[in-house]
């Protein structure tokens, strides 16, 4: 199972980055491709650049895409917002499961990647099969809700791909 990491976080390595990783091993990722999009810098504000659309095509070609970020104002990262704009609208991840996983400071905000990030990547044509993962940042991680979220849901993102459990 092919699986890329697209981290929105604008500090490199982040625990979102983190996550994220632990979220792929979780799935039984057996080749992980991850994108720290703050390493892509200014080429995210403007379409043709060479890094960029590499790592959109490496998206798109992805079993699972996990869409990692911190929240921000009640929702992703604007640096997560530069990458899936893009996407072509509605085929860009088609093909693609999508995962949207936010890490956020406290319990306020648990809605917001099921609110706000699910959809969008619904939009540019992803399958997103499962709930969002919203996890607390502070909690010690791996921490029960992300062990929960695995075992209720890991299956069926394996069976969406065609990847016996």
């Amino acid at each position: 199972m092919r699986v890329s990491l697209v981290v929105g976080n604008p500090k490199a390595r982040s625990r979102t980055w983190e996550a994220a990783h632990r979220l792929a091993d979780g799935l039984g990722a057996t080749d992980v491709v991850a994108h720290d999009l703050v390493d892509l810098g200014p080429g995210l504000l403007g379409w043709g650049d060479p890094d960029v659309s590499a790592a959109v095509k490496a998206v798109a070609s992805s079993d699972v895409a996990i869409f990692a970020s911190p929240t921000f104002k009640a929702t992703y990262t604007g640096l997560l917002k530069l990458f899936l704009d893009q996407l072509p609208g509605g085929t860009g991840l088609e093909g693609v499961v999508g995962i949207p996983l936010m890490l956020g400071a406290g319990p306020a905000h648990q809605l917001a990647a099921e609110l706000h990030l699910k959809p969008v990547l619904v939009e540019v044509g992803a399958t997103v099969p499962a709930p969002a993962l919203y996890l607390i940042d502070s909690a010690p991680q791996p921490d029960a809700v992300e062990h929960s979220w695995l075992a209720s849901w890991a299956p069926v993102v394996r069976a969406a791909v065609g990847v016996e459990a």
